[in-house]
Formats: structure tokens, sequence, C-alpha cells
């Protein structure tokens, strides 16, 4: 148990622990650039870099008889590892790129470093200002953490009971990392296509002549890592997951064809890539809208219960205390926003106004990704950087800098924001000090945008010539770059029926929020999660319905054997989690040595 003691805290964050997360995070940085650019897919390494740390430790420890590696030290050791591997939403494999294949302007390497950290570290405020509303007032799961807690909280226990746990972490841990390779390297033979896993599952469920459940994604996506994240968001979650892909992939496209706001699909030809582009701005007005209006509520109670705290409060030199950190909160929050204006200026031409506004809009946009991710375990980047490209589209058409760039602040900030609340949440749950856990995220940021930065360079020094190729596909690139060219058109280039969408999905995004927030607990189970309703509409459904076959296990768990399902439920979560992690980097490294 740790105390709350200063000393405590300052012996927890130890130098090996910082410097062992930065030579993790500068290992698996390139993993994630890879990755991004082939498949347009990066992985959660908070996990594998807690493995990582403890298996050496552990080794150098017994070796050379050095002081135990501690659970606080692995803590700080995966938030800074995490931090640096997540370093891609700051651009690198996204609107960087497409700024330079659209524009013809690279940005030189000392340029490039110190611009994703600034819009990571936006990102890593961002969450610093969330912390106690989403981890403490609202207890919002934050999957990720709960898992990283768990698989910690076992390599560093002692006894009978924690020892089952470690076992049964491996144990899963190894079959979601075996089939994980098995997925990507086994099956991608094409003589063995017959024995795709689950392929069976939705075979006899297609027999839709015109509308077929195979072409709409309804079939269970083989991946252990989406089952493990259901497992841990619990019921409603993934109900209000499985909802929401029925109602965007089976019961709009029919209307959406036949009304002609979407070019209809050829016979067998998967939908997602036709209609997400239409089904994006519902998800989109759900998430945001419902994320903003809770965040406002939470708030709202969040001070009046600060209020009467202070006017009860006879400790003068706690509240003295308090209002300094505030204030130096605030003060570092304007100084960014400053510096990043003038940043999108001097490096992007991007006007004053139009820099502040981005950052600011990139605040919000935050929010809306930390819940989200917070509820799901999946960071809507993409789909928030479609709404500030949208919007800076709409204010200054066709200037191409200022919406991807400006697009780019956002996607940085939310991508870091929600990497940091999964790491504070694990934290909060092992009951180690946050503020040594932001202070290990920013090396983390410091460390991956070098690395992450010379990795791009190194791997794509020509943008224009080596993208949206056979060898780099790279699909999040293609889809910045594509819609920074369809909004520079303005308006008009808007998806048939898809405004009308946006403003009827924001509407229940309000309603769905007031009514989860005024109405009491114990009917909360039949409000749909609007976060989780409305990311069913901007990833495959596939990957709902898997994440909802997570949910329901863990219930059926819950029901059949509580006890063990108390026991055993988030370590065979966070084993398939961890598994499929690591087995989706080892598959890369793998398929570079092949190439």
């Amino acid at each position: 148990m740790h105390t709350n003691s200063k000393q405590t805290y300052q012996r927890d964050l130890t130098l090996r622990s910082i410097l062992t997360g930065m030579i993790i995070g500068a290992i698996l940085t390139p993993c994630n650039v890879y990755s991004g650019l082939k498949i347009g897919w990066s992985f959660n390494m908070s996990i594998i870099a807690a493995l990582l740390g403890y298996a050496f430790w552990k080794l150098f420890s017994d070796i050379f008889r050095l002081h135990p590696w501690q659970l606080s030290e692995n803590t700080y050791n995966q938030t800074t590892a995490s931090a640096a591997a997540s370093i891609i939403s700051g651009g690198l494999v996204a609107p960087i790129p497409a700024y330079t294949m659209l524009t013809g302007q690279s940005l030189p390497t000392i340029v490039l470093i110190y611009w994703v950290f600034l819009v990571s570290f936006l990102g890593i405020l961002v969450a610093v200002g969330l912390r106690k509303q989403m981890l403490i007032e609202n207890n919002i799961p934050f999957p990720s953490g709960i898992a990283t807690a768990e698989t910690i909280t076992d390599l560093h226990a002692k006894g009978k009971e924690s020892l089952k746990k470690i076992i049964g972490l491996f144990t899963t841990g190894a079959f979601s990392f075996g089939f994980k390779l098995f997925n990507d390297l086994v099956l991608s033979i094409p003589k063995l296509q017959i024995f795709k896993l689950f392929s069976g599952l939705y075979a006899g469920l297609s027999g839709l002549k015109t509308y077929g459940l195979k072409q709409a994604g309804f079939f269970l996506d083989p991946s252990l890592l989406m089952l493990g994240f259901g497992m841990i968001i619990g019921a409603r979650a993934g109900i209000s997951l499985a909802l929401g892909a029925v109602i965007s992939w089976l019961i709009l496209p029919p209307c959406l064809f036949h009304k002609g706001f979407v070019e209809m699909a050829a016979p067998g030809e998967d939908w997602f890539s036709h209609l997400v582009t239409w089904t994006l701005w519902p998800g989109v007005g759900l998430m945001v809208v419902s994320s903003l209006t809770s965040f406002s509520l939470g708030l709202l109670k969040l001070m009046t219960k600060s209020h009467e705290h202070a006017l009860n409060s006879s400790d003068k030199s706690e509240s003295i205390s308090g209002k300094k950190q505030k204030l130096m909160f605030y003060a570092t929050i304007v100084l960014t926003l400053v510096v990043l204006t003038v940043s999108q200026n001097q490096i992007f031409e991007i006007s004053l106004f139009m820099g502040a506004l981005a950052v600011v809009m990139s605040m919000l946009l935050g929010i809306v990704s930390s819940k989200v991710s917070g509820e799901t375990g999946i960071p809507p980047i993409g789909a928030l950087g479609k709404v500030t490209q949208l919007s800076f589209g709409l204010l200054n058409p066709g200037n191409i800098s200022a919406n991807l760039m400006t697009a780019n602040v956002t996607g940085g900030a939310a991508g870091q924001s929600s990497d940091l609340l999964h790491d504070l949440k694990a934290g909060l749950l092992l009951k180690v000090n946050h503020k040594f856990q932001i202070l290990a995220q920013i090396f983390g940021i410091l460390v991956g945008s070098i690395v992450g930065s010379f990795v791009y360079l190194f791997l794509i020094p020509d943008p224009q010539t080596q993208l949206l190729t056979p060898e780099w596909p790279a699909p999040a690139v293609a889809t910045w770059k594509s819609v920074a060219e369809i909004v520079a058109k303005g308006l008009s280039s808007f998806p048939s029926g898809a405004i009308e969408a946006l403003i009827i999905a924001s509407i229940l995004g309000f309603l769905l929020s007031v009514m989860e927030y005024f109405l009491p607990k114990r009917f909360e189970f039949l409000i749909p999660n609007a976060s989780a309703l409305g990311l069913a509409f901007i990833i495959p459904a596939s990957s709902s319905l898997t994440m909802f076959m997570g949910a329901i296990l863990a219930f059926a768990l819950t029901k059949l054997n509580n006890s063990f399902a108390k026991l055993f439920s988030l370590v065979i979560a966070a084993g398939l989690v961890a598994g499929e992690s690591l087995g989706g980097v080892v598959s890369i490294i793998i398929g570079v040595s092949f190439e």
C-alpha cells in the first residue's frame, strides 16, 4: 500500500523507471509508425511496455542482486513508453504526409520534431484538465488503463491467488498472441484462405440478395483485442455498439442507396468504404454533442461541489495551495495556446485567428475523444480530425495548409489526451502519484517525437512518389488528403442528406446525455450509451459486434460464477489485449524481414 507522503512518491519515481520507459518507447515507436503507414492502424503499447520492463529488471535484479523492480516504477515506465509509441497521433502517418503530397513542401527535421511534440503536449494539458471529472467524479472505465493496471498488479503480486492470475494472464496472452500471428501471417497465404477463421459464422447469414449481411460487415472480427475491450467496457456500452451497428450498417444503407445519397455498392463489395463518408457525420454528431453535454453538466456539478467545499472548508492553506496549482495550470494553457498559434502562423502561414481557433477547438474535441475512448477503448481521432477539416474548410475554403494542419492539432491533442487518461486510470487503480505520471508522459512524447520523426523521414523521404502505392498504401493519408481536397470546394461537397442526419444525431446525443445525467442510476441501463452508439457509425460493424460479444461474455460470466468473474474476467481481458498487441508488433517485424 502506498502512502500519501511526499517521500514515498519521490522514491517511487526513479531515474531507471523513466529511462526504461524512454528506451522501450524508442523501440516500440517505429512499430506504430510503420503500421500506421502500412495499414492505418496502431497499437496501444502500455501492457507490452509493462511486460518488457518487468521481464528486463526481473532478470537483472536476479543476476546482479539489484533493488527489485517496483510496481510504481513499472507504472511510470509504461506511461513513458506508451506516450512515445502513441506519438503517431501527432500527425506522422496522416496529416503531415498529406500536407507534403498536396503542397510539395516538407518540414525540416528539427521543425517536424518540434511540431509533433507541441501538438502532443497540448493533449497532455487536456488530459490533466479532465482527470478529476472523468476518472474520479464520473468513474469512466478507460479499458486499456484497467487492463494495464490488472496486468501490473498480477506481475508484482505474491501468493497462490496471484500466481493463478499470472498463469491465466500469460495463458490467454499466449493464445491471443498466437491467434494474431496465425491470422496475419498464415491466413494471408491465398491457398489457405479457405480456412479463414470465423468465415463460417457469417457465410450462412448472408442470404439477403441485394443487402447481404456479409457486405454490411455483420460477422465477427477475428480480433481478440476487440473481444478483450468488450469484456472491460461493460454490457451497456457493448449493447449500444451493437445497436449503433444495426442502425448504421443494416437499416440506413438500403435507404441511402435507394435515395441516391450514396453510390450503390457492387454485388459482393464491402459497404464500409462507400458508406463511412456519409455515416461519419451522424456518428460525429452523436459523439461530439453527447460528450460536450455530459462534460458541461459534470463540470457544473463539480463547480457547485467545489464552491460548497470552499465555503465550508476551514483549511485556508490547502485552499491557497489549490488556487496556486490551478493558476499555474491555466497559465500553462494560455502559454501553449500562444506558442501553438504563433507556430502555426510561422510554419504553415495560418492566420493567428485561425490558429487560435484551432487550439480552442482541439481542447473541446479532446474532451470528446477522451470520453469516447474512456467508454469504448477506441479514440475517434480520424473522425474528429474530419470535424476540424470541415469547419476550417468552410471558414477558409481553398486553404490546404489551414485545413490539414489545424486538424493535425486536433488529432495530436485527442490522441495524447486519450493515451494519458488511460495511463492515469491505471495509476489511480495502482495508487501512484498522477503528477509523476504526467511528467513521465512529457518525457515519453519527447523521445517519441524525436524517434518517430527520424523513422518517418527514413522510411518516407519522398511522400509524393512513395505513398498511396502497393508498397505504402497509407490509408489514413489517403483519407486526410481526399477530405482536404473535397472541403476546399466548400459546403456543396457535403454528402447529400448528411447535414440533416448530423442535426438529428446531435439532438439525440444531447437528449441521451441529459437523460443519463438526471434519471436515477437504476434506469441507466435503459439509456443507450451515446458515445458507443456514435462510434458504431464510424467503425466496421464487425468490430462493434466483436466488442458486443466480449461485453456479453463478461456479463454471462458474472451471472454464472460471480466469484470466478471477479478474479479472472479482467485477467482474461488483459491477456487478450496484451497478446494481440504484441502479436501485431511481431507480425509487422516479420513482414518487414521478408519484404
